[in-house]
């Protein structure tokens, strides 16, 4: 483990705090979707149920459509490591209005805290030590401001950067393994693609 010392909860509760009808939010699948349900249950937040991989391709597609709005989505590492090429096609179209934030715990937190390929290798004398750069990978697909950030003193610059920087933003940010109480929107996707499409268009 990476030695983490950012809460997560907290950390996206400070993200998310006074959010207004600019912001437009997609929250992966589990951990990441109950964090963003524990800051508040907006009619502007797209939580994804089952759908993992899905958040950024997601949030590109809305950040086009939609440029005067900001777009942010909210994932975890295990999710971000299944759909590394939305990458590369977030680089390609280079939207300046979405900002990416992987909550990364080095590990798949909803089947079992396994390690994922995020965390520090120990495979023996080949063991390079690292584990896979989720910020290194998104610069060299083309995104130019990606980073990552591990300690408390750097949080109000990720603040300003996740909502207001011109993007693509890309921030990997390594938060403790924690046992945290769900969370929970509601479970109905078409209830929750018809609230989200009601509020941005004014119709289901």
């Amino acid at each position: 483990m990476s030695g983490a010392t950012l809460q997560r909860r907290p950390l996206v509760k400070q993200i998310l705090v006074g959010a207004d009808d600019n912001l437009l939010v997609i929250a992966g699948l589990g951990s990441s979707n109950w964090d963003v349900t524990e800051a508040g249950d907006r009619t502007l937040n797209m939580p994804l149920w089952g759908g993992m991989g899905a958040p950024v391709g997601m949030g590109l597609g809305l950040a086009l459509a939609q440029p005067a709005k900001r777009v942010l989505v909210i994932t975890g590492d295990g999710d971000m490591l299944m759909s590394l090429g939305s990458l590369a096609t977030v680089a390609a179209q280079q939207p300046d209005n979405l900002a990416i934030m992987v909550l990364d715990n080095e590990k798949f937190g909803e089947t079992g805290n396994q390690a994922t390929h995020t965390s520090p290798r120990n495979n023996g004398p080949t063991d390079s030590g690292a584990g896979t750069d989720l910020a290194l990978i998104a610069k060299g697909c083309g995104i130019a401001d990606a980073a990552t950030v591990r300690e408390a003193s750097d949080v109000p610059q990720l603040l300003r950067h996740l909502r207001t920087k011109p993007g693509p933003v890309f921030r990997v940010v390594k938060v403790m393994v924690e046992k945290l109480e769900f969370v929970m929107p509601p479970q109905d996707g078409a209830h929750l693609k018809d609230r989200f499409r009601q509020a941005l268009l004014g119709h289901p």
